[in-house]
C-alpha cells in the first residue's frame, strides 16, 4: 500500500479529452505521468490506467501491485489472447512475420537498454488470475487493417498530417551530446517531450479505424461481459491515446469521472 501511496499524485485540475499523458515539472526533477482515472455508475467502478511501453522499473511494479485490487483487469495486447487468466507466456510464433508490430517491439528493446529503463512485457505480470484479455487477436487485426486498408506507418503519418501541433521534435545537439557523453538523462529528457506529444496527437484519429477505434470497440464488449458476470471493480489498462475515445465510450454508457490521478512513469533528475 506505501508503493501505491507513494506512486500516484492526485489533482483537482480539470482535464480536457485527450489529458491522459502529462510533463509536470518541479525544482527537483522532470516527471513523464499517465492517467490513472476513475469512473463510477450504478456501484460499478472502471479505472484507466495508461500503459506506456518502457518506463522505471519501479513505475510497473507499482502498477503490478495495484492491480491486485481489481476484480478483472482488462489489458491491451494485439495476439494476447493466451495471456491473462493465470496462463503461462505462449510460445513465440511460428511465423514471426504475422507479427506487424515487431519492428516497434526492436525499438523499444534498443531504448530500455541504451536509457536503462525497463519494458512493459518483461515487467507487468500478464499471467495473474484477475488479467483478462481486452484486445484483438493477430488474425482479427490483419484482416480488419486489410479489409480498412490501413497499416500502423500509414496511421501514423496520417496523425501527424492532422494533429493540431507538430508533436516536438527532440534537440539533435543534446541528443548527441548525452549518446556520446554517455548521459541517458539527457536523452531521456529529449524524448519525453516527444512521446507525450506523439500520443497526443493520436486523440484526432479515434473513432473508424483498427488502431484505436476497433480495439476499443473490443475492450468494450468484454467490459460489458465481466460487469454482466458481476465484477464491480474494474481497471482497463490500455495506451494513454486510446482513453479519449474510450472515456467518451464510458460516459455514453452513463459512467461519471469521479477521480483524476497520475502515476510518473519517468523521472529525470535536474543536474
Amino acid at each position: 500500500m506505501a508503493l501505491i501511496a507513494g506512486m500516484l499524485v492526485a489533482t483537482g485540475e480539470s482535464s480536457l479529452a485527450g489529458d491522459f499523458i502529462r510533463i509536470r515539472e518541479d525544482d527537483q526533477a522532470t516527471r513523464l505521468q499517465t492517467a490513472y482515472f476513475g469512473y463510477e455508475k450504478d456501484g460499478v467502478r472502471v479505472d484507466l490506467i495508461g500503459a506506456i511501453h518502457i518506463a522505471d522499473k519501479r513505475y510497473y511494479e507499482f502498477l503490478n501491485k495495484s492491480f491486485e485490487g481489481y476484480d478483472a483487469l482488462l489489458f491491451e495486447m494485439v495476439g494476447g489472447e493466451k495471456l491473462g487468466g493465470g496462463e503461462k507466456e505462449p510460445e513465440p510464433e511460428q511465423e514471426p512475420a504475422e507479427n506487424k508490430l515487431a519492428a516497434l517491439l526492436t525499438v523499444y528493446e534498443t531504448m530500455e537498454k541504451s536509457l536503462g529503463l525497463s519494458g512493459q512485457g518483461a515487467v507487468i505480470d500478464y499471467t495473474a488470475e484477475n488479467f483478462v484479455h481486452a484486445d484483438l487477436t493477430m488474425k482479427e487485426f490483419d484482416a480488419l487493417q486489410k479489409e480498412r486498408g490501413e497499416s500502423l506507418l500509414g496511421f501514423m503519418i496520417q496523425s501527424a498530417l492532422t494533429a493540431e501541433r507538430p508533436a516536438r521534435e527532440p534537440n539533435s545537439i543534446n541528443l548527441m551530446r548525452g549518446m556520446l557523453g554517455g548521459k541517458p538523462e539527457l536523452v531521456k529528457m529529449e524524448l519525453m517531450h516527444s512521446m507525450a506529444d506523439a500520443d497526443k496527437q493520436l486523440d484526432s484519429l479515434d473513432g473508424e479505424n483498427v488502431i484505436i477505434g476497433d480495439r476499443n470497440a473490443r475492450c468494450i464488449e468484454v467490459l460489458n461481459r465481466e460487469i454482466a458476470a458481476g465484477k464491480k471493480k474494474l481497471g482497463i489498462f490500455y495506451g494513454a491515446a486510446h482513453f479519449p475515445d474510450m472515456e467518451r465510450r464510458l460516459m455514453e454508457k452513463g459512467f461519471t469521472r469521479v477521480s483524476q490521478k497520475w502515476a510518473t512513469a519517468w523521472r529525470v533528475a535536474k543536474q
